[in-house]
């Protein structure tokens, strides 16, 4: 009999390298859905499970779209819905969440500032920004994002109305994409700089497919991209994502879940990369849970980041900013405990 996916993480169980260490953890979601349940309860047991999180920003994912009126209109009802998880996130004396990344279709061009408006109006004052996915690769091996967005779509001019719209308006931009488009994303950030950026999961190293096997190639591939992304001073980057089995490296096909010295042998070499190439005061560490639960625990993947810093030997202020500071400034966040 296979064990359950929680059995499984169950297996590998870690302390916390350092439970002290301020947290802010800038990439995670919220659902109910048919296949599983991932709400606060269930975030702050993630949270809480010794690491010191204080404060969390929560990604779109599709969750509680209005179900009637304009189509455009619909993804509002998430960003009700995660402000009325925020309150009770607060209540719940766990890890705060303190900012709300939703989606609009920026295919709308500049007629999307009513749908941002609205975003901002429901959002209880943690609303930033704006995540339209675009990952898409041609293979029918690799599944496209939610968001099933076209090809080239970051290059066409409906969309880059729609861009310049969120930078006018003081709010940001999640970028969500596999490694081959990280170019389509150079090109939009240099033609359109007053948009801040975040780059989600170091840009999507895919293995599986057609990358399967390939890892040496798509990894110097991505680097070059993420060398020349980094030129745009107002682009920072996600540091994590690495449980995501659509990066082939076999987490889901261990016999037990993968220890933090496991993940660190598999993935320091990247994550030292795009934080020497961007600085870390333009990198946070994030989690990506409920996705990255399918590749380890959020105490093993957190010991991950941890240990990442000690081989490099990053400096505490390096350190504060990888951990903490980065995502307060990208994404506005007060510190915890402030009335502004």
């Amino acid at each position: 009999m296979f064990p359950t996916k929680d059995e499984w993480l169950a297996s590998t169980v870690e302390s916390p390298v350092d439970a002290q260490r301020e947290i802010v953890d800038p990439h995670h979601h919220l659902w109910d859905r048919d296949d599983g349940v991932y709400l606060v309860p269930q975030l702050h047991d993630d949270t809480g499970a010794g690491h010191n999180v204080v404060q969390t920003v929560f990604v779109e994912c599709g969750s509680a779209y209005l179900e009637t009126g304009p189509e455009a209109m619909r993804p509002v009802g998430e960003t009700s819905f995660v402000a009325r998880q925020a309150g009770e996130s607060v209540e719940a004396g766990g890890a705060a969440i303190a900012g709300i990344v939703s989606t609009a279709n920026l295919m709308l061009g500049s007629a999307v500032e009513n749908v941002l408006v609205e975003h901002q109006a429901r959002g209880d004052g943690l609303f930033r920004g704006v995540r339209h996915a675009s990952a898409h690769d041609p293979s029918p091996e690799v599944r496209e994002s939610h968001a099933k967005p076209p090809p080239g779509m970051l290059g066409t001019a409906a969309f880059r109305e729609g861009y310049v719209k969120l930078g006018e308006l003081g709010m940001s931009f999640d970028a969500w994409m596999f490694h081959p488009q990280v170019p389509e994303l150079i090109d939009l950030v240099a033609a359109h700089p007053q948009t801040n950026v975040v780059l989600d999961h170091i840009g999507g190293p895919l293995g599986i497919g057609p990358y399967s096997g390939r890892r040496t190639e798509v990894r110097a591939a991505l680097r070059r991209s993420l060398e020349d992304l980094a030129q745009h001073d107002h682009v920072h980057v996600k540091v994590g994502g690495i449980g995501m089995s659509i990066y082939g490296v076999g987490l889901k096909q261990l016999p037990a879940a993968p220890t933090s010295d496991h993940m660190l042998a598999t993935w320091a070499d990247d994550l030292r990369h795009v934080i020497d190439t961007f600085g870390p005061n333009r990198c946070m560490f994030e989690s990506n849970f409920p996705v990255d639960k399918q590749g380890c625990s959020y105490t093993v993947l957190w010991n991950t980041f941890q240990k990442v810093c000690d081989l490099a030997g990053y400096s505490e202020g390096e350190q504060n900013d990888l951990f903490a500071g980065t995502a307060r400034r990208f994404y506005r966040l007060p510190a915890p405990g402030s009335t502004e």
